[in-house]
């Protein structure tokens, strides 16, 4: 049975210590990106899916997010906050927001500092289908460097920054189960905690996800996610 998602949970407590001093006096996901905070950026994407029940995870700077969205009715929204330490990593950070204000069985979670533009429904959809706790999307990475290509001991061409269809990286953006909150730590990021654990027991999925997301995490993701913005309006 495939559950219709109306409910997202998205962390946005991050201090950003890497983009400093623009974070100095804001979160991270509060960044201006092409005009508008990041955070709007993910909140119109979300509600262009048709999911209007949002979760914010806040901690760092938190009252610049809760002023600039309030209860989020003039953004056609109805928001919940859930407030957690810095500290606690991610795993606070959802473990509170969904004991406090998610019941539904099937709900999105997202990464407040990443851009992606997956499809809700087949997201949910595949979800569903493969029995999992959570479902990761995913997409394939994308090379920091300029990689030299060699044939013996000669260099025959060079690839700037090319996408590597053989690794994948996590785009910030997961199908969860409330089954969840049962493998949920109190501190510490899932990342490194709950997705092994999940990933044992053969309960992760992966979704691969083949168009746009982006990442902001330094002063050049910021330039490259205007740049990206910028080309696809």
């Amino acid at each position: 049975m495939v559950h219709e998602v109306h409910t997202a949970v998205v962390l946005a407590g991050g201090a950003g210590l890497r983009l400093r001093p623009l974070t100095d006096d804001r979160p991270k996901a509060m960044i201006m990106v092409a005009g508008k905070p990041l955070l709007e950026w993910i909140l119109e994407a979300l509600k262009r899916s048709g999911i209007h029940d949002i979760v914010i995870g806040v901690a760092y700077k938190k009252e610049r997010i809760m002023e600039h969205f309030g209860d989020g009715q003039r953004f056609g929204f109805r928001i919940k906050y859930s407030d957690h330490t810095v500290e606690g990593g991610t795993g606070e950070g959802f473990r509170l927001a969904i004991e406090r204000h998610v019941n539904d069985p099937v709900f999105l979670a997202m990464n407040g500092d990443e851009l992606v533009d997956v499809d809700i429904n087949e997201f949910t959809a595949f979800h569903a289908a493969r029995g999992g706790i959570v479902t990761m999307a995913v997409g394939p990475l994308r090379s920091p460097y300029g990689v030299v290509q060699l044939r013996g001991d000669d260099v025959i061409g060079f690839q700037e920054k090319p996408i590597l269809h053989t690794h994948y990286v996590s785009v910030g953006a997961y199908v969860m189960s409330h089954a969840i909150v049962e493998y949920l730590p109190k501190t510490g990021d899932i990342e490194r905690l709950t997705f092994p654990q999940l990933a044992s027991a053969r309960k992760l999925k992966a979704y691969v996800h083949k168009g746009f997301w982006a990442t902001l995490n330094t002063a050049k993701d910021l330039e490259d996610v205007e740049n990206q913005l910028g080309q696809k309006r």
